[in-house]
């Protein structure tokens, strides 16, 4: 039987027999081994209720929605310098595993210069070793923020690019071949302009770097043919969703059928994500997309996005765990989530604090084991319940009445069959439905209006 190319080196690849380096010098695979994604990551939230300086880690297995692990607490926090990090970057290297960066800077104190980024290395993503922090350059008052990294093929070395301060805002640069001995700093980008938060990928014989202008706040692509320092042009127009932008994280989808370009916008809120898409990374065509098709790890900020086989897929959720809460994403306002305020269940945009309101443990139906029911998170032995059709967070007073009203059966979205509705336990001919913001029970069918059924239809996500 014929077998394909890519199937092939995927099969091998997840044996654990092909590295990054040999898939790489495959041409036109550079993405076959990689069916999976992995994100490095640090918390906040708007109020910082969710701030967290460690490495927090999630999985996808299309690139937009995402299982944070390990309870969405750190993997690993530092132990030297500031005690916390932001901006982790997880890079694979050419002998197949991978390397963390990150900033050394816990909190938003971007007064507190450090010249060190953190750094650990790893097999799979199952553990981190080796840390160490690694000076990159000697000037007296100036930080060393938001690390990105490249293997630059023309110099048999990699190279971390990093934000930092010259006599103006720059992107500089060391070369290194193991991320211990770290060549002297040099500039690598200044447009004649601010420029913060690079990231920047190697596609075939093109570098692609990706930055913010400080100038204008908005995100730009840059390229060059050869990656060397000082050699990128500018190619795109500027990008901005929110009132205000920051870290573009490129990323190289999996199947070689385009791109995204993430985006972490900070205002009017913090800790927002945005996405756009391209079918042509030469281009200068981005298109937004709806945020019903992604859902970033819970409060992440500034992270990055590597390639991974099933096989390291399987093991980190396998080593740090899934979460044991859910949320509910609503289908026809993609930005909100199910929460409980005040006693009462309504949706509201996300990021907000407490933003522990929107997480569920989802358990067996309390008056029906097939069904479902959602106690709080926070305040664990209350539960989402109906009472005179609206929707309530009461504790369980154990009574056949409370049970029913608390119990619904999942069943597809009546907007969109691969989502979910919930109708209630009690009163089947109702489900669950939100209304100018608050939740409550309705009778709604196939039959009825388009609305109705969004507002039934929702995501279970983590």
């Amino acid at each position: 039987m014929a077998i394909s190319r890519r199937a092939l080196i995927k099969a091998v690849a997840a044996s654990g027999a092909l590295t990054a380096a040999s898939v790489a010098g495959l041409p036109g695979v550079a993405w076959a081994a990689n069916t999976a994604y992995a994100m490095a990551y640090f918390t906040e939230t708007p109020s910082f209720q969710g701030a967290d300086y460690g490495l927090h880690l999630a999985v996808s297995r299309d690139g937009l929605n995402w299982t944070p692990l390990n309870q969405n607490n750190p993997v690993v926090t530092p132990t030297q310098g500031q005690l916390g990090l932001r901006d982790p970057f997880v890079f694979r290297k050419q002998d197949g595993t991978f390397v963390v960066l990150a900033t050394d800077l816990k909190g938003t104190n971007f007064g507190l210069n450090s010249q060190y980024l953190h750094v650990w290395d790893s097999t799979n993503l199952t553990n981190l070793t080796g840390y160490r922090r690694i000076r990159m350059h000697t000037l007296p008052n100036s930080h060393t923020w938001a690390p990105t990294a490249f293997w630059d093929a023309a110099r048999g070395q990699y190279a971390i690019v990093y934000s930092c301060n010259s006599g103006g805002d720059v992107l500089m640069v060391n070369y290194t071949s193991d991320f211990v001995n770290i060549g002297p700093q040099q500039v690598f980008f200044s447009p004649g302009f601010g420029v913060l938060d690079g990231d920047v990928v190697v596609d075939g014989s093109t570098t692609y770097l990706y930055y913010k202008n400080l100038s204008t706040g908005l995100l730009h692509g840059a390229r060059s043919s050869t990656g060397a320092p000082n050699s990128f042009t500018t190619y795109t127009s500027g990008l901005r969703m929110g009132n205000a932008i920051e870290a573009p994280l490129l990323v190289k989808n999996n199947d070689g059928s385009g791109w995204r370009l993430w985006g972490d916008s900070f205002s009017p809120v913090n800790a927002d994500y945005y996405i756009w898409s391209t079918s042509n990374i030469a281009g200068n065509s981005w298109t937004a997309l709806n945020q019903r098709d992604y859902t970033p790890p819970l409060n992440a900020k500034h992270g990055s996005v590597v390639g991974i086989s099933d096989a390291e897929y399987d093991a980190m959720v396998s080593r740090w765990g899934t979460p044991n809460w859910v949320r509910l994403k609503s289908s026809n306002l993609p930005d909100y989530f199910v929460r409980h305020s005040n006693g009462v269940g309504r949706i509201d945009p996300f990021p907000f604090d407490p933003y522990q309101d929107q997480l569920w443990r989802m358990v067996a139906g309390l008056s029906d084991s097939a069904g479902v029911s959602f106690e709080s998170v926070n305040r664990p032995g209350n539960f989402l319940r109906h009472s005179n059709y609206a929707i309530r967070l009461d504790p369980n007073d154990g009574s056949a009445t409370f049970r029913a009203d608390a119990t619904f059966h999942r069943t597809a979205g009546l907007a969109d069959a691969a989502w979910t509705s919930l109708r209630s336990a009690n009163f089947p001919d109702r489900y669950l439905r939100h209304a100018g913001n608050v939740l409550r029970i309705d009778p709604l069918s196939a039959g009825s209006s388009v609305t109705d059924r969004q507002d039934a239809t929702f995501r279970i996500t983590s």
